[in-house]
């Protein structure tokens, strides 16, 4: 499965300023990563964010968001976000804060 990288570089210019940020083909799109941590990244059709169960519904309470089902079920802790939601600067940069917050609560690797 192909990404949309014009998704990925709205993202890459989101993520710019910080450091230990990279990025990793996994799961047919591409993902980001922040010291290791997986933010989300960018699929054919939108976008997926790991915000961590505690921010869950506040995440999917947000217009465009939904339950990430990529193995046909809900995945707690992450999201799924439509291509026309990401592309809201103001959205994408609610559910990104919710993501690195979340990154920034786990273990080193």
């Amino acid at each position: 499965m192909a990404y949309d990288e014009g998704l990925a570089q709205l993202i890459r210019d989101d993520l710019t300023e910080l450091d230990g940020v990279s990025e990793e083909k996994m799961f047919g799109g591409l993902c980001f990563l922040r010291h290791g941590h997986m933010l989300g990244g960018v699929t054919r059709d939108g976008a997926m964010f790991r915000v961590g169960k505690p921010s869950e519904a506040a995440a999917r309470a947000i217009e465009g968001a939904g339950p990430m089902t990529f193995t046909g079920r809900p995945m707690g802790g992450m999201i799924e976000v439509t291509a026309d939601a990401l592309a809201d600067d103001t959205r994408r940069g609610q559910w990104l804060a919710m993501a690195l917050d979340h990154a920034a609560s786990l273990p080193p690797k």
